[in-house]
């Protein structure tokens, strides 16, 4: 993500100030651009949310046709966003592209989502997977996972950073610990038969409204295929790099979530997964015994901590960039080479108070319903790029069978939205009341 070394570059008005990278020597390369998706992609959602998709159906085949789904998906949006972001070659994902293609008041809308729920609602997430799966955890779940947040910002705000290096470890270890599980899980013999794992009929009585609502979830697992547009300015070669990192990303992950998902259920009864948070803990101890479960819960807390640690990292430059562009969010900027500190702080208690007000699931689906839109938007403006190239460098990477994935994308990412509206009016509320805030700020500040 950004560092918070800033420059103002002007379109329309207002556009936001974004990482001046040009100083900077060391730039990454693929590798380390497609580690960063994978290990962004990685966490929470595919250890935890199998067991309220199959509360909601009952029925494995399902749940595995919603992981391929939602796949492709995340790899139909990471074609479209390979071509926006390399006709767009700055740093800041979502707040540049939508200030650009559209008007600054679309990139102001898609950072305070960032600022309210992008980032502190998966932190939020992960800490309460992470507190869920650690085996010796006591007390208040909700408040534990609080201390662990405050303990990671903590830390980042004396100045504690990750580079490049840290992240291929990282993702390594996430890739390694998946890997093995899948691998022994696939290896090892099933007590359930095959006709058990997935009765049939296989999708008969699926309920539309309530498959589209569970994409929201399996949505937010692959979230994070996005990750390398916000830090373009630090890419080397971003026409090359962007597309090989978004699609190779995308893909490994979609190969391991859907073998990973059906290790679970090949071992694993659905009554006992049914509505239960930390599935991986269940299907380990089934698989390996209650020793081997203890030790998973361990591993995957740490992995969890460390993917907190990013997020944290990460989520304060956004806001950091625009108290650089924006008046009344100045009290959050930073100079230069700084800890945005103020930021960091922010974010925590932003992320501690969706922590004690919500429950897992609505925070899921809030957090899912706002990113879908700032990424439905970025996707249509594939079109609005072919038609006005100008717009861009003109030498952007062209998506294949387009408009293929495009419309893959927009049409999912409708059904999700118009069916969570009609299921979930509640968070769906929210939501539009999270926007209608943002704007007013937006005009306040202008006002200003």
């Amino acid at each position: 993500m950004p560092t918070a070394r800033c420059k103002h570059i002007t379109f329309s008005g207002i556009m936001p100030h974004l990482p001046d990278a040009s100083s900077r020597s060391a730039k990454i390369g693929t590798v380390t651009a497609l580690a960063l998706i994978i290990a962004n992609m990685i966490g929470t959602g595919a250890f935890t949310s199998l067991g309220f998709q199959l509360k909601e159906t009952g029925r494995p085949a399902v749940v595995l046709a919603l992981w391929i789904v939602g796949g492709v998906v995340a790899l139909s949006g990471a074609f479209s966003y390979a071509e926006v972001g390399t006709a767009i070659k700055k740093s800041g994902g979502e707040y540049t592209f939508l200030s650009r293609i559209y008007h600054p008041l679309a990139g102001y809308l898609s950072g305070w989502i960032s600022l309210t729920v992008g980032f502190a609602a998966p932190i939020a997430l992960s800490a309460m997977a992470a507190v869920a799966y650690f085996p010796l955890s006591t007390g208040s779940g909700k408040w534990i996972a609080v201390g662990l947040i405050f303990l990671v910002t903590l830390i980042h705000t004396r100045g504690v950073r990750s580079g490049a290096r840290f992240q291929r470890i990282a993702t390594l270890l996430k890739v390694i610990v998946m890997v093995t599980l899948i691998a022994v899980g696939l290896a090892l013999p099933s007590e359930q038969s095959p006709a058990t794992v997935f009765p049939r009929p296989w999708f008969s009585g699926v309920d539309p409204v309530a498959f589209a609502v569970l994409l929201i979830y399996v949505s937010y697992s692959y979230s994070g295929w996005n990750a390398v547009t916000y830090i373009t300015d630090e890419v080397r070669r971003p026409s090359r790099t962007l597309p090989v990192s978004l699609v190779g990303g995308a893909l490994i992950v979609t190969v391991l979530y859907t073998l990973l998902q059906y290790v679970f259920l090949k071992h694993v009864p659905v009554g006992e997964l049914s509505g239960v948070l930390d599935v991986g803990n269940v299907a380990v101890q089934r698989m390996l015994g209650d020793g081997a479960g203890r030790w998973f819960g361990v591993a995957l807390s740490l992995l969890l901590v460390s993917g907190i640690s990013a997020m944290v990292w990460v989520g304060p430059r956004v806001t950091s960039g625009m108290g650089a562009d924006y008046p009344m969010w100045r009290y959050f900027r930073s100079q230069p080479g700084e800890v945005p500190v103020h930021a960091l702080w922010l974010q925590f208690f932003i992320a501690s108070a969706l922590l004690l007000t919500g429950t897992f699931e609505q925070i899921m689906i809030y957090c899912g319903v706002l990113l879908s839109v700032s990424t439905m938007m970025t996707v249509f403006g594939t079109f609005i790029l072919r038609r006005k190239p100008a717009l861009g460098d003109g030498k952007q990477y062209k998506s294949p069978l387009f408009p293929l994935f495009p419309l893959i994308f927009l049409f999912f990412s409708v059904w999700m939205i118009v069916f969570v509206v009609i299921r979930n009016p509640l968070e769906t509320l929210i939501g539009l009341g999270n926007l209608m805030v943002g704007a007013a700020t937006w005009f306040w500040g202008k006002k200003r």
